[in-house]
């Protein structure tokens, strides 16, 4: 299990899938894990930490068992090292199964190896992978995906989703779920990663039209939003208007409304204590049930679930008390 290492790389991208590998030595497996780099010697992180990757990567032997590709922030820099990306390449071909972990994507795709394939990144890098590879069919919510023996994942901590199911793959489920309680994650996280997401991320749209109909409906998400009404606010016809926005966003008008009010839940669940029937009659939702819904289809868990996972990290879902001298 080779994993890759360079200037400015995510320290957590490395240490996460390395512990995984490590750990499940623990449990009967027998991974020869090793942290390498173009040349042998210290790499300093994005963390300040520095990795003392012990030799070089001509060290490896012949054949790899699994690449793993980790990510920097400023995915540009990385992919603008010709030797790096040209490394990464050959050790590909070496290698039973290729791996990435949140920007590495971006490493992969320059080095030709997610052309014509399905793949993750974090979800705030999904939309430059889908544009600056446009070979790349990009899936913007999912923690991993796998096409052929090439493994993506989403941002940082999803390398340890993605190195859960490898160990899975490799020696069945019993050794992959002691390593998650090992390691007290989950062996299979609920959900995609759209529930960590800030906020849906859409095209620009200049069209004034379509910018009319937007900063409606986000400026009042709990009121109704007739399309006829709508259309007439924008100053074309309601056929026009569905086929503007549908060119401009990427989704009908309905379906933007529908992604406001849950975003305007989600802030009304993470900031108050008001019950799930008020959110959802704030957020312009008709019910608490249909409110129900689109979180369950747009997020996978529920607006209970997401209050209690997102609004604090104290114990049980609980605020944190706080004592102030005086």
């Amino acid at each position: 299990m080779a994993v890759l290492a360079f200037p400015g790389v995510q320290l957590l991208d490395v240490a996460g899938p390395a512990e995984v590998f490590t750990m499940a030595n623990v449990y009967g497996a027998r991974y020869d894990v090793r942290i390498v780099s173009a040349a042998a010697g210290p790499v300093t992180t994005s963390a300040r930490v520095r990795l003392d990757t012990g030799g070089g990567w001509e060290e490896l032997p012949a054949r790899l068992g699994t690449l793993v590709v980790p990510g920097r922030r400023d995915w540009r820099a990385a992919v603008a090292d010709p030797a790096l990306v040209a490394g990464t390449a050959a050790l590909a071909g070496r290698a039973r199964r290729v791996a990435s972990v949140c920007a590495g994507a971006f490493m992969l795709a320059e080095a030709g190896l997610l052309e014509g394939r399905r793949a993750a990144t974090h979800w705030r890098l999904a939309r430059e992978l889908a544009l600056a590879y446009p070979g790349v069919t990009v899936e913007t919510d999912a923690l991993f995906v796998r096409d052929g023996d090439v493994v993506t994942s989403a941002g940082v901590t999803a390398g340890i989703d993605l190195a859960l199911a490898l160990v899975e793959e490799d020696h069945g489920p019993g050794v992959a779920r002691e390593v998650a309680r090992e390691l007290v994650v989950f062996m299979a996280r609920p959900g995609g990663q759209s529930q960590f997401s800030a906020r849906l991320t859409l095209r620009e749209s200049t069209h004034p039209a379509v910018r009319r109909v937007m900063d409606a409906v986000g400026a009042d998400p709990g009121a109704d939003r007739d399309l006829t009404a709508l259309a007439r606010r924008a100053g074309v016809s309601v056929r026009h208007l569905s086929r503007l926005f549908r060119a401009h966003t990427g989704m009908t008008v309905g379906r933007y409304a529908e992604s406001v009010r849950l975003e305007a839940a989600q802030a009304l669940l993470e900031a108050g204590d008001e019950r799930v029937d008020t959110v959802a009659a704030r957020a312009g939702f008709g019910s608490a049930e249909a409110m129900r819904r689109a979180f369950q289809n747009t997020l996978g868990i529920s607006p209970t679930v997401y209050r209690a996972r997102f609004r604090t990290t104290a114990p049980g879902g609980s605020r944190a008390r706080t004592t102030v001298p005086g």
